[in-house]
């Protein structure tokens, strides 16, 4: 099975061709879609100087959208059997992508997701950023009947075929839960796996904020009972 990595980008200009060199490192990637939503810092022209990669086919929104928007962009733009997202900005680690397919490419799973709170390994967050995935991860749970660790995480692996006839809405960053939960209300497992992690701050780029916690809460409880 041929995988596809999706990078949504936004400003991400310091970070971006290190994330690249890093995924290519692993060797088993075949197609890297990035979708640049808009930047301004200089992303779009450093990416444009990447076009004739032949790994790598770029997106460009003429304006910023949001990150669901760009990872709903790069899922209809993926061509490969396996799809895995990933961010731009060194908070994870592509080293871990061998164990996140295997489960699939073992018949274990249509669905992996890359949790920060399993294994022994010490990975530093910021407090309240780590007490918002708990608690939204104990919410999923609660509606969904499920055991996740770590359901707002960035590893999110799935087979293409998953989700080809789903549509997904959101536009910023609770397209992690909108995703959690149509996969969970179609029955399908959500197999999870340990993988590194190191935590930014809001002074390195970080964007995600308190709104975006209370949006992620309104999507996990609306999609459970709602399409």
């Amino acid at each position: 099975m041929q995988v596809s990595v999706i990078i949504p980008v936004y400003n991400e200009v310091k970070t971006i061709c290190a994330v690249l060199e890093r995924i290519k490192q692993v060797g088993i990637v075949d197609e890297i879609i990035i979708v640049d939503d808009g930047s301004s810092d200089g992303t779009r022209e450093m990416l444009a100087s990447l076009e004739s990669d032949p790994l790598i086919h770029i997106v460009f929104h003429p304006h910023n959208q949001g990150k669901g928007s760009a990872v709903r962009t790069g899922i209809q733009s993926a061509t490969k059997d396996i799809i895995i997202i990933q961010d731009a900005d060194l908070e994870y680690e592509p080293g871990d992508y061998p164990s996140l397919i295997q489960p699939i490419l073992d018949g274990q799973a249509k669905v992996v997701y890359g949790s920060r709170f399993l294994g022994a390994q010490k990975r530093d967050f910021l407090l309240l950023s780590k007490l918002a995935n708990l608690f939204l991860t104990f919410v999923t749970n609660l509606l969904y009947q499920q055991s996740l660790t770590d359901m707002e995480t960035c590893y999110k692996v799935f087979r293409r075929d998953v989700v080809k006839d789903i549509t997904f809405h959101s536009r910023r960053f609770e397209f992690e839960p909108e995703f959690t939960a149509k996969i969970l209300k179609r029955h399908i497992h959500i197999h999870e796996v340990p993988v590194h992690y190191n935590s930014r701050g809001f002074d390195e780029g970080k964007k995600i904020g308190v709104k975006d916690g209370l949006e992620s809460l309104w999507t996990l409880v609306k999609y459970r009972f709602v399409e």
